[in-house]
């Protein structure tokens, strides 16, 4: 196995050759987040929230970093990758972690908004970078987030000022390419008091071929702040993803997520969420498709730790072949989150006999004013709605299609950019068709 050395010996390469200097807070930093590294290498099935996702052998892949820029020449054209394309307001397009300002839309943005690379940020204006970058992503109990610090560089950031409200969305593309290569992106979100905005992160494989992406990704929302925060997820048949994405919430700030995968061979996404003010809310919905021999893992954390906080977290998965998939959702409510109302729901439909789900939905409640609900189910499509369908004259195939289309609609309706709707859409009928033609 590739251990925590081949990647402690790759930051050592990754500093000295990095072309631009990078502050001393920075460098502390990286310093900090690669010790840690060194000390607690990758998570094992031994320890609880891993307990169900082995990452040896996905680590001991010889993977090497893109460490300069003259390295990614050559890039794919990922200039089609956009999901919404002119209607964003902004697009910023990277390979293996680099920004590509040729594939990238900044145009003339509003005042008060900025959409920047990361690497520009910290080399100039970096006081809001400084306030935010690493803070709160925590890399003390996590292996892959401390690699992800020690590495940063680049990535994408955005920063609303109070009071702006943007009519459409900010589309930010981190696209994977080679072979053998991992990518560190970073993204780092700040919406002031206030703002208003909505926000597409999309991943995508450039060229099929076998990458990882160690995605770290930390959003900020002041008080009163709304943002709509749609993830997307295709790292092809060869691509792997480990990603975590860390949202704060100030005073009646409104957080929405939509979290689709829509195709990897191997995906563990943490989303953590902190109520850390009173009345706050958080939508997370998710859909996760999973066929042949992929494996997706979605662990979610909300914490409720002022009172009048409130939660609704829908998350559905549909696997085939001999797919493997993991829901964990926990949600903890302090002993001062008076008043707080949170509901989670996970469901599952298994489309072959051979595909398997281990869901874990978790309530910790240290308050005694609360309303909260949990559920989760699994099951097969209902012979006697296929029946029905087939007495109608409508073929098993496609009735199997539109029941389970049907499955996945609640959560593709819920889907806060409308635009998107039926792009995902086309996208789930084409992973149907692919994965009923295997089950034949």
């Amino acid at each position: 196995m590739t251990g925590p050395e081949h990647f402690v010996d790759d930051f050592q390469r990754f500093v000295s050759r990095t072309e631009r200097p990078v502050s001393p807070w920075v460098a502390a930093v990286r310093e900090a987040a690669i010790a840690r590294f060194a000390e607690i290498g990758f998570p094992t099935t031994r320890e609880e929230d891993w307990k169900y996702t082995n990452v040896s052998r996905l680590v001991s892949v010889p993977y090497r970093a893109s460490l300069e820029r003259r390295e990614r020449r050559g890039d794919p054209d990922v200039a089609g990758a956009s999901l919404v394309g002119d209607g964003a307001i902004a697009r910023m397009v990277f390979v293996n972690g680099g920004f590509v300002k040729e594939a990238s839309n900044l145009g003339r943005l509003p005042a008060g908004l900025r959409v920047e690379s990361l690497a520009a940020a910290l080399a100039g204006d970096g006081e809001v970078v400084a306030e935010h970058l690493a803070q709160h992503a925590a890399f003390d109990r996590n292996g892959f987030t401390a690699l992800s610090t020690a590495f940063i560089a680049d990535g994408a950031f955005v920063h609303l000022s109070d009071g702006i409200e943007l009519e459409r969305p900010i589309e930010i593309v981190f696209a994977s390419s080679g072979s053998e290569r991992v990518a560190h992106p970073r993204l780092l979100v700040v919406c002031g008091r206030q703002s208003r905005a909505a926000l597409i992160e999309q991943y995508v494989a450039a060229d099929g071929g076998s990458t990882l992406t160690n995605a770290v990704g930390e959003v900020v929302l002041e008080e009163g702040a709304r943002l709509d925060h749609v993830r997307t997820v295709r790292e092809g048949a060869r691509g792997a993803q480990v990603a975590t994405t860390e949202v704060v919430q100030g005073r009646d700030s409104r957080y929405r997520s939509s979290a689709i995968t829509l195709g990897a061979a191997f995906l563990r996404h943490n989303l953590n969420v902190t109520l850390g003010a009173e009345g706050a809310e958080c939508v997370l919905d998710g859909l996760y498709l999973a066929g042949g021999k992929d494996f997706v893992d979605h662990h979610t954390a909300i914490d409720h730790a002022l009172p009048h906080g409130t939660s609704r977290e829908l998350y559905k998965g549909i696997l085939a072949g001999e797919a493997k998939a993991v829901f964990n959702g926990k949600v903890v409510v302090r002993a001062n989150a008076q008043k707080s109302d949170a509901r989670q729901t996970n469901k599952n439909l298994l489309l072959s006999e051979r595909a398997e789900i281990d869901t874990k939905p978790e309530l910790q409640i240290l308050a005694d004013d609360v309303k909260c609900a949990h559920g989760a189910a699994i099951g097969q499509l209902d012979p006697e709605a296929l029946f029905y369908l087939s007495s109608r004259g409508i073929g098993e195939a496609r009735g199997r299609r539109l029941l389970t289309r049907g499955f996945a609609a609640e959560v593709i309706e819920r889907v806060p950019i409308p635009e998107l709707r039926p792009v995902l859409e086309r996208m789930l009928g084409e992973w149907l068709e692919r994965a009923l033609v295997e089950e034949r």
